[in-house]
């Protein structure tokens, strides 16, 4: 069995299979999309495929849809070349429960896989084309925190944002110059509405994504590249909105045991690939079945039916906001971002796993959201915090066939602890006028650190996972060498002093100094991360 239009007409054999084919017409929904799209996407890899493209699915089967989804890769094209033309531009959904019991469909939502290139004139002209549809009422993003970025930690541009301000909108490079290129291609074409909703895991996306346009407007408009009329266009959110989300759901890297599995049941080449961009990805995605999608309603050129999609809540600014805070900052994220660096410096390889037979890590993970996190998220009333950690805790965290490794929970790390970390330490300071009684969430940035040394706690070196900000870390903390706590002196000052990292200066907080002390015993030789940890919390 071939995943292509022409493979799953033999639907006998999908059946037999026990793998479930679209219900609808996937030629005709992709037809349409191509002729009058919609709903465009940016950032075309495993999340958006199974969360977003199965959103789209579940609404196409029920007939609430009639078209598919756009999809725009801004970053990696190998996904285009490797992923979407070589299927037809249909994925894989493998839906995986706790008891190891798993759901197969095959999603045909994804109708059109666009490369963003200024580079190449048929596709950027095809590009501006989807943009001057007056038919568009939505362009959502998964490109990662990340790609909202367009100023290093010191302030100063990043070289490609330079080069895009610089060289205007006919040669977009970065994602927020594409994207503010095309709003211009959409202004000329007879300034229609559009809403640019993200749907990146980070506090507040909408605003940092309507921060980033502005800022390209902004500076296109000095260097006299687009005019005063399309800067109040972008402008009004009456016109141009941007909404914001709250997105969560599970979604690790492919599984090539999952590969060899679909093999065994007949469906060809289902193998992962890692592109040159380091994108793991592969013909299906795997995932957990909890999802949830909180979106402000905001379309001022009107909206799909979102809201009867499975996991999605529409709502006000407020309550996305609300939500968001529950889940980044108390809930799921830190969680993550506490222990996943730090299991990848204990040796463990699955996040799962580690939770299940670490009894300290447990604990750690805990106390981030029952005991520090819980005391001070409000409630965003569409969802209950202390449900929603239950859920967590019971059900998706110990879900090891999900086979997440915390080595991708350590991926760009950097970027977020400021918002899953610094959010929490600065409602304990306003709280109580310091944030010194916090111990699990001090204890995660210092194992952050120590994990950025690259050598466990057994003495083996390995790779870290990508992060824009590996080189300069790495730089600060050269000096120092696991075995020696002598090396260390004040190189975190820098790092922790930081406001661009963590939203805060963490030696205000009177966090400092615990997380010096914390990171001072990982140090003392083998065993020690792990002597560290259960000093902390093994006693709770």
């Amino acid at each position: 069995m071939k995943l292509t239009i022409n493979g799953i007409k033999d639907r006998e054999s999908w059946a037999k299979a026990g793998i479930q084919l679209p219900g609808y017409d996937v030629e005709e929904t992709a037809k349409k999309a191509k002729e009058a799209p919609k709903w465009v996407h940016f950032g075309i890899g495993n999340i958006f495929r199974i969360f977003i493209g199965g959103i789209a699915d579940g609404l196409l089967e029920e007939g609430i849809l009639d078209r598919g989804l756009t999809c725009v890769e801004t970053f990696d094209y190998d996904v285009v070349d490797k992923i979407y033309e070589p299927f037809d531009n249909l994925g894989l959904s493998v839906i995986l429960h706790g008891d190891g019991t798993r759901e197969y469909k095959v999603l045909g939502s994804l109708a059109e896989a666009v490369k963003a290139m200024s580079s190449d004139a048929a596709k950027w002209n095809r590009l501006k084309e989807i943009f001057s549809s007056p038919s568009l009422q939505m362009v959502s993003f998964t490109i990662t925190e990340k790609g909202y970025a367009l100023q290093k930690a010191d302030g100063a541009w990043f070289p490609f944002v330079e080069s895009d301000i610089k060289n205007g909108p006919d040669h977009a490079v970065g994602a927020m110059a594409i994207v503010t290129a095309m709003l211009y291609e959409r202004y000329k074409a007879g300034k229609y509405p559009l809403a640019l909703v993200s749907m990146d895991n980070c506090s507040q996306n909408g605003a940092k994504l309507r921060e980033s346009v502005l800022t390209m407007t902004e500076e296109w408009k000095k260097a006299g590249f687009v005019d005063d009329g399309f800067a109040a266009y972008v402008s009004d959110e009456r016109i141009i909105s941007f909404p914001w989300t709250m997105i969560d759901k599970i979604t690790p890297r492919p599984s090539e045991q999952i590969a060899e599995d679909l093999e065994k049941l007949g469906v060809e080449d289902m193998q992962p690939v890692i592109t040159g961009k380091r994108t793991y990805i592969a013909p299906f995605i795997n995932a957990e079945k909890p999802q949830y999608l909180v979106i402000e309603d905001s379309f001022p050129n009107g909206r799909p039916a979102l809201e009867k999609g499975f996991g999605v809540y529409m709502a006000d600014r407020e309550t996305v906001n609300l939500s968001e805070r529950m889940k980044v900052t108390v809930c799921l994220n830190p969680v993550h971002s506490a222990t996943g660096p730090l299991g990848v410096a204990l040796g463990y390889d699955l996040f799962a796993h580690m939770l299940n037979t670490d009894e300290d890590m447990m604990k750690m993970a805990r106390m981030v959201a029952y005991d520090e996190g819980l005391p001070v998220v409000p409630n965003p009333g569409i969802l209950s915090p202390k449900e929603f950690v239950d859920e967590l805790f019971n059900d998706r965290f110990p879900n090891e066939y999900l086979g997440d490794t915390n080595l991708r929970l350590a991926v760009d790390v950097s970027q977020m602890v400021g918002i899953r970390f610094g959010e929490t330490i600065k409602a304990y300071v306003a709280k109580y006028g310091d944030a010194s009684r916090l111990t699990a969430i001090p204890l995660g940035i210092a194992g952050w650190l120590r994990y950025m040394l690259g050598v466990d706690d057994a003495g083996n070196k390995y790779e870290l996972a990508p992060d824009p900000m590996n080189e300069e870390i790495q730089e600060q903390l050269k000096d120092i060498v696991v075995g020696k706590p002598e090396t260390f002196t004040d190189q975190l000052k820098p790092i922790l002093s930081n406001e661009r990292i963590f939203f805060v200066d963490i030696y205000t907080t009177g966090l400092g100094e615990k997380i010096e002390t914390m990171f001072r015993e990982m140090l003392a030789g083998p065993g020690a991360v792990k002597a560290t940890v259960h000093k902390y919390v093994g006693g709770r």
